[in-house]
């Protein structure tokens, strides 16, 4: 069983078991959450789509780790003007652990 899941702004396809990276969320390490914002939810052939939320679906997730994901190196530059801008960024990311999808 699978479950399209809402967090972060951004949409995953999640099964029991799994770990993903998701947009850091305010949780202790090793403290279980519940994702609500379920868009879909299937199981083989068969699938079950929300309008928008499938109604009375959830799936469990235990916080794995907080980190940082790899620098994006920005550069700027305007050629023949001496013109040069660096940067970067490290986007903040939780660990998360599927433990059940409930449908």
């Amino acid at each position: 069983m699978y479950a399209v899941i809402k967090t972060g702004g951004k949409q995953y396809k999640v099964a029991a078991g799994e770990k993903i990276k998701v947009e850091q969320i305010a949780a202790d390490v090793g403290q279980e959450i519940v994702i609500d914002q379920v868009l879909a939810v299937g199981s083989g052939a068969e699938l079950q789509v929300g309008t928008p939320w499938v109604a009375g679906a959830n799936v469990k997730a235990t916080v794995v780790a907080h980190g940082k994901h790899d620098k994006v190196r920005i550069f700027k530059m305007r050629r023949r003007k001496h013109y040069q801008r660096h940067g970067g960024h490290r986007q903040t990311y939780t660990e998360l652990e599927i433990a059940s999808v409930n449908a």
